[in-house]
C-alpha cells in the first residue's frame, strides 16, 4: 500500500467517449471523420480483477477506540494475532494499536498470501502515504487496486511511455484540418451572435489532445513554447491517459491534469509530455495575475492584450503628459481598469471618454506587470541581469545584458522588446513629460524584475541595478532587440 502513494499511482483521463463511442448521427458534421485512438484496456481489466476489501469486525467493544475508526479496530494486539484474525483471506483487513508504540495505529492487510502492515495516520482524512481518503474502506480499496496492478503489470507499466499516442495523432488529421480552418476564420471574421447549438457542442466534444493538434497546425498561432501546468487530479469514472492511452487506475488522484489546457495524463507520463501546452480560453479566468505565456497562447497574440491596448492609448494621447508613469492615478480607477480587462478582455474600454486621466492607464499597465506570477524579467534570469549590471566596462556590460536577454522565454522577450520601444518614445518627449531613461528605470526596475527570494533586504540592495538594467534596455533598445 505504500505503493499507493508513489508516482505510479498517478493517472489521467480522457473523455467518456473512450468507453462508449458516439454514433455517427450524434457527431457534428465537420467531425464525422474523426476516429478516436484505441484506448488500452489491460490495466482497466486488472482493476476489475483486484481483490475487494473485507472488513474483519471485532466482536467486542474496544475501550479507547478512536472516534474516526469503526468496528474494524481491534485494540492493542500483536502482529501474530492480527495475522490469525485475517485468516488468510485475500483483501481482509483490520486496524490495531501498536504494542510497542501505544497511540500509533496500524492497518493490517492480507494480500499476496501474506499480511502487510502499514502505519496509519489521520488528519481529518485517512492516509498511509500521499493520498488522503474519507474512509478506511476507500483507502483499502485503492491500496488493493494499486498492489494488484503493480504486482501483475510491473513490466507493462514501466514501458507505458515507450510508444505514446501523443506523438502519433494521425487519427485526428481530418478533424485537425477542419478545426484549424474554423479557428483561422474566427480570427479574421466578426463574431456571430447566432452560433448554432451544433457548432457550440462540436468544440466541447473534441478532447484536449485533438484540440492541441488543431491549434498546433493553425498558421495564425504564435509558436511560443509553454510547459503544461499539471496538478494532481481525481477523475470520476473510468479515464484513460492522453499520452500513453492506458487506463488510469485507483479511486482518487489517479493522475494529473493541466489546469491551462485540460490535458490528462499519468503522473509518470507527464514527465515525457513536450512543452506544447495550448491554453484553453475557457480555463483562463482572468487577464491580470495570469502567467504571461499562458495568456498570449490562450488569446493567440504576440503580447498580452493589456500591454498592446494600454500602450496604444498612452501613445495616442499621453506621451507629452508631465511625469508620465511617475505620477500615480487614483487606485480605485486603476482597479476598475483591471476589472474591465478581466471581465471584457480585448473589448475593455479605456478610452478618454471613460478614463480622461492618462495616469490611470499607466497605473493599470504597471499593475499588470507587478501582478504577473513570473515577472517579465523572469526569476531564472534575475541574478544574471544583476551580475551584468555590475560590470564596470560599458561595452562588456551591454554585451552581457544582450546575452541574458536571449535566455528569456519568447513571450517575455517580445513583451519586453515592445515595452522598451514604447519607453524610448516616452524619453523622446522628455522636454514635455520630464521623463528620461533613468527616471523610467526607477519606475520600471522593481516592476519588471523581482528577486526569486522574497527578501526586502535583497530588493533594497538590488534597486540601483534594477534601475540601471531598465535604463540600459531603453537607451539601447535598437541594438539589444
Amino acid at each position: 500500500m505504500a505503493a499507493s502513494s508513489n508516482s505510479s499511482l498517478s493517472g489521467s483521463s480522457v473523455s467518456s467517449v473512450c468507453s462508449e463511442p458516439r454514433s455517427q448521427s450524434e457527431l457534428p458534421k465537420y467531425a464525422e471523420e474523426y476516429q478516436p485512438p484505441i484506448w488500452k484496456s489491460y490495466l482497466y481489466q486488472l482493476q476489475q480483477e483486484a481483490p475487494r476489501p473485507k472488513r474483519i469486525i471485532c466482536p467486542r467493544e474496544v475501550e479507547n477506540r478512536p472516534k474516526y475508526y469503526g468496528r474494524e479496530f481491534h485494540g492493542i494486539i500483536s502482529r501474530e494475532q492480527a495475522d490469525e484474525l485475517l485468516g488468510g483471506v485475500e483483501g481482509a483487513y483490520i486496524l490495531r494499536e501498536s504494542q510497542r508504540q501505544p497511540g500509533c495505529y496500524t492497518l493490517a492487510l492480507r494480500f499476496g498470501n501474506q499480511t502487510l502492515n502499514y502505519r496509519l495516520f489521520h488528519d481529518g482524512k485517512h492516509f498511509v502515504g500521499e493520498k488522503r481518503f474519507e474512509s478506511i474502506h476507500d483507502l483499502v480499496t485503492d491500496g488493493l487496486i494499486t498492489l494488484y496492478i503493480e504486482t501483475k503489470a510491473a513490466e507493462y507499466i514501466s514501458k507505458m511511455t515507450t510508444n505514446p499516442i501523443y506523438e502519433h495523432i494521425g487519427y485526428a488529421t481530418l478533424l485537425r484540418e477542419k478545426v484549424s480552418r474554423r479557428l483561422s476564420r474566427s480570427k479574421n471574421e466578426p463574431r456571430k451572435t447566432n452560433v448554432t447549438h451544433e457548432e457550440h457542442t462540436a468544440v466541447e466534444k473534441i478532447s484536449s489532445l485533438v484540440r492541441r493538434a488543431a491549434l498546433t497546425h493553425n498558421d495564425n498561432h504564435f509558436n511560443y513554447e509553454k510547459t503544461h501546468n499539471f496538478k494532481v487530479h481525481t477523475f470520476r469514472g473510468p479515464h484513460w491517459c492522453e499520452y500513453c492511452a492506458n487506463f488510469m487506475w485507483g479511486l482518487i488522484a489517479q493522475g494529473v491534469r493541466c489546469s491551462d489546457c485540460g490535458l490528462n495524463v499519468h503522473k509518470q507520463c507527464s514527465k515525457h509530455v513536450p512543452n506544447d501546452c495550448q491554453p484553453d480560453l475557457k480555463r483562463i479566468k482572468k487577464v491580470y495575475c495570469c502567467d504571461l505565456t499562458t495568456l498570449v497562447k490562450a488569446h493567440n497574440t504576440q503580447r498580452p492584450m493589456v500591454v498592446d491596448i494600454c500602450i496604444r492609448e498612452i501613445e495616442a494621447r499621453g506621451l507629452k503628459s508631465e511625469g508620465l508613469y511617475r505620477v500615480s492615478g487614483f487606485t480605485e480607477h486603476i482597479e476598475d481598469v483591471k476589472m474591465a480587462f478581466d471581465r471584457d478582455g480585448e473589448k475593455a474600454d479605456i478610452s478618454a471618454n471613460v478614463y480622461p486621466d492618462i495616469n490611470i492607464i499607466t497605473g493599470a499597465l504597471k499593475l499588470y506587470f507587478r501582478d504577473l506570477p513570473i515577472p517579465v524579467i523572469t526569476y531564472d534570469t534575475y541574478s544574471k541581469f544583476i551580475d551584468a549590471a555590475k560590470i564596470s566596462n560599458a561595452d562588456e556590460r551591454l554585451e552581457a545584458v544582450h546575452e541574458v536577454l536571449m535566455l528569456l522565454p519568447p513571450a517575455h522577450y517580445e513583451t519586453l522588446r515592445y515595452l522598451m520601444i514604447h519607453l524610448k518614445k516616452v524619453t523622446m518627449n522628455e522636454k514635455d513629460n520630464f521623463m528620461n531613461a533613468e527616471n523610467l528605470g526607477i519606475v520600471f526596475g522593481p516592476t519588471l524584475m523581482r528577486p526569486p527570494e522574497d527578501s526586502t533586504l535583497t530588493t533594497l540592495h538590488d534597486m540601483r541595478y534594477q534601475k540601471l538594467i531598465v535604463q540600459i534596455l531603453i537607451e539601447n533598445e535598437d541594438v539589444l532587440f
